[in-house]
């Protein structure tokens, strides 16, 4: 089996997260963080102005100085982007040490997880990865599968999401079939007309809800 052959969703809401690096590797790092709800700390002399207007605007916490033995502790989660491999390597080995997770850009080896190519429409999250083999081939399947993707599959989601609690709410069970059967052509129809209530009605209706 390859590596990084356990996908895996992660609620970061509210965990202490640490970034390694000030640049433009680091800045797609942070927003993906910050984006999670995590509480982001980012640790660099300097920062790229994109990170430098987020900081400012609280959006995470700065630390201005060179990465030091000991930064990491207290971190959930650890992400490495300098352009220093030996720094890379001290941040990952003490970072695994403390029990954190680690991700270090460009060095599969040194990781414990990998970033996918991501694709979202609302609350529906595409994930592609080829396990750090060929990030460029990620991309170009993400963006062949955002082609193929209609626009309102997030608000679908929301519909079909919103019909589930009430259901729960009620006690209504509802197995597979009974959901792949209600959401049929007629009831995306209504989704991509911008009739979301008529659509829960109608899905709710056709569950026994």
């Amino acid at each position: 089996m390859s590596a990084f052959a356990y996908p895996v969703a992660l609620d970061l809401t509210g965990r202490p997260c640490l970034v390694v690096g000030g640049g433009t590797i680091a800045e797609r790092k942070v927003a993906g963080l910050v984006g999670a709800g995590a509480r982001v700390t980012v640790v660099s002399p300097s920062l790229s102005p994109e990170l430098m207007r987020l900081a400012t605007d609280g959006r995470f916490t700065w630390w201005p100085h060179a990465y030091a033995g000991g930064d990491v502790a207290g971190f959930f989660l650890v992400m490495v982007a300098t352009d220093d491999g030996a720094v890379n390597g001290e941040v990952a080995a003490e970072a695994r040490a403390r029990g954190a997770l680690v991700n270090c850009a460009d060095d599969p080896g040194r990781c414990d997880f990998i970033l996918p190519a991501v694709l979202r429409r609302g609350p529906v999250t595409v994930a592609v990865s080829t396990g750090g083999a060929s990030p460029t081939m990620a991309r170009l399947v993400r963006e062949e599968i955002e082609a193929l993707l209609p626009d309102d599959c997030g608000a679908l989601a929301e519909v079909v999401a919103g019909a589930r609690r009430v259901l729960r709410a009620r006690g209504v069970s509802v197995g597979a079939d009974g959901w792949r059967n209600a959401v049929d052509a007629e009831l995306r129809g209504l989704v991509a007309a911008g009739r979301a209530a008529d659509a829960q009605t109608r899905l709710l209706e056709r569950l026994g809800g």
